[in-house]
């Protein structure tokens, strides 16, 4: 008799949770659930492009430190500090010969590119470099100056934007068109929640 009633029992409590169960799950809702998104999103800062390139127009990498891309400012540094040395190599090159042509123009013979006896007091009979060759050598060291100087504007220039576009990009956001999320859904024949990830392309 005891057996017979703790069955009972045990008979009526399942038949209680069962219902209860069903119950509740009635209350879940049987559209799609989507997560909604934990990440916060910064404020657009309409204003950080233009600071950015007027950093980097003020002192070279000084943009990039503001976007943050701390790797590019070397590149930057170096790539403008090349420039300017191999424009300055130019221009001190082009006025030696400049001097020198300019010192023969004049009736001398002593420049350095005339050169000496053995005695090191007499010069030549002849210059080592002809006027011609002083003249080729200043026309090829003021080409040379001129690229260098206009390679060194456009890596300056590169600078300025190249931290005016970062700038934009660190506040281009794209998870409107391209998101990842997950999500369950209710599963009313199993009675169970199936979970799942949805990806959204909008074109």
């Amino acid at each position: 008799m005891p057996n017979k009633t703790f069955y009972s029992i045990l008979f009526l409590l399942f038949i209680g949770s069962t219902c209860f169960s069903q119950s509740d799950s009635t209350k879940v809702d049987t559209d799609l659930m989507v997560v909604n998104d934990t990440i916060t999103r910064e404020p657009i800062n309409i204003l950080a492009p233009s600071k950015a390139a007027f950093y980097s127009a003020v002192l070279p990498g000084l943009g990039q430190a503001y976007n943050k891309k701390y790797w590019k400012i070397p590149i930057v540094v170096g790539a403008i500090t090349t420039g300017i040395l191999i424009y300055d190599h130019n221009n001190r090159e082009y006025h030696r010969y400049r001097d020198a042509y300019k010192s023969r123009l004049a009736g001398y013979s002593n420049d350095e590119f005339w050169g000496t006896q053995a005695d090191g007091t007499t010069p030549l009979a002849s210059p080592r470099v002809s006027d011609d060759g002083l003249i080729r050598a200043q026309e090829s060291l003021r080409r040379n100056k001129e690229i260098s100087l206009l390679v060194t504007i456009g890596i300056y220039a590169l600078n300025i934007i190249d931290a005016n576009v970062d700038a934009h990009l660190l506040q281009y956001n794209v998870d409107e068109n391209l998101a990842l999320k997950p999500h369950f859904k209710y599963n009313e024949l199993e009675n169970t929640s199936d979970l799942g990830v949805t990806v959204n392309f909008k074109f």
